[in-house]
């Protein structure tokens, strides 16, 4: 238990210095952010644009000629209160938003990572265990091209040659504006039908590596005794293959799998902003275009606490899962 609660001192102490990095990063970056908003007020309005800006600063609480120190203590306070801050593009809490997109994240991840785990664990452990076959080049050179291909360019295709081109999907967004969010089969229907190419992508790109890796986990078990005994007993070779072989080489993709979350989590801003999916990657890439500071940090440090914590897990479930395995004092 002290070991675990050592491990999660370390885990806060890495949030916090990840926070102070994206806030002084982000306040380092060229370019006043109040400008182009002060500008659009000044387009707008007809105001002349000192008058602009002064509004602008106030409306968002945030004054660029202010010491960073104290902007850093007041975001810290703010932070402790629950407060994300304010988006400048939206001029909403970013916890709205955050708390609206995370929702729709979650599913696509969900989905496409249990799939892509599932998927390629199998092929994994089939291509491990048939070795010297057709499978296995084809699976190695699947990796290979997956390995190169950027997420985005396999989402661009899709999306030209199936919602473009054939019509099968919808171009973009989570559901159809239309219809009434709610639990009706209309509605779920839409959900799903949107869902289909960002999942697809994400399954086609991760699918491969996760076989890869059981591969070569498999590989180190099958010289194990017990995986000889299991022979020497006459037991099938499907439940060897499953039961003794599979189990035990699956253990380190376990970890891997609380990791990926997070890893996928930060990598949704391709895929998310080809389809126009209203997830944490597409507002990302709206704030990131727009140096919106507040939705900036606030998503930064939402990805970073669910990454964060995705480490922890997996290190604390790997020495649950493999009793050989025991936390490093």
């Amino acid at each position: 238990m002290l070991i675990i609660v050592r491990r999660a001192g370390i885990a806060f102490l890495t949030l916090l210095i990840v926070i102070t990095l994206t806030f002084f990063l982000l306040r380092r970056m060229p370019g006043d952010p109040l400008y182009m908003w002060a500008m659009e007020l000044v387009q707008t309005h007809g105001m002349d644009f000192e008058s602009a800006y002064e509004q602008v600063k106030q409306m968002y609480d945030y004054d660029p000629n202010e010491p960073l120190g104290q902007q850093y203590i007041r975001y810290i306070k703010g932070l402790m209160k629950g407060n994300l801050g304010t988006s400048m593009v939206y001029q909403i809490s970013t916890n709205r938003i955050i708390f609206k997109a995370l929702p729709w994240t979650v599913f696509l991840l969900s989905i496409s990572l249990l799939l892509s785990f599932g998927l390629g664990s199998l092929m994994g452990m089939v291509i491990a265990w048939k070795r010297k076959t057709a499978l296995e080049p084809i699976v190695t050179a699947y990796a290979a091209f997956t390995g190169a291909t950027p997420d985005y360019i396999t989402a661009l295709i899709l999306l030209i040659v199936f919602a473009a081109n054939l019509r099968l999907f919808p171009m973009k967004g989570a559901y159809d504006s239309a219809l009434t969010p709610g639990f009706n089969w209309p509605f779920i229907k839409s959900v799903l039908s949107h869902a289909v190419l960002p999942i697809t992508a994400y399954v086609f790109e991760s699918t491969a590596a996760w076989a890869m890796a059981m591969k070569g986990s498999a590989v180190s078990v099958l010289g194990e005794d017990y995986i000889m005994a299991a022979r020497a007993r006459g037991l099938k070779e499907r439940r060897i293959m499953i039961s003794y072989m599979g189990r035990n080489a699956i253990l380190p993709l376990v970890t891997g799998l609380a990791i990926a979350l997070g890893t996928m989590l930060g990598g949704a801003i391709f895929i998310e902003t080809i389809f126009s999916y209203p997830g944490i990657g597409w507002f990302f890439a709206q704030a990131t275009t727009r140096m919106d500071f507040g939705l900036m940090q606030g998503l930064f440090l939402v990805t970073a606490v669910v990454t964060i914590f995705s480490n922890l897990v997996a290190d604390i479930l790997y020495s649950r899962l493999d009793p050989r395995i025991k936390l490093e004092e």
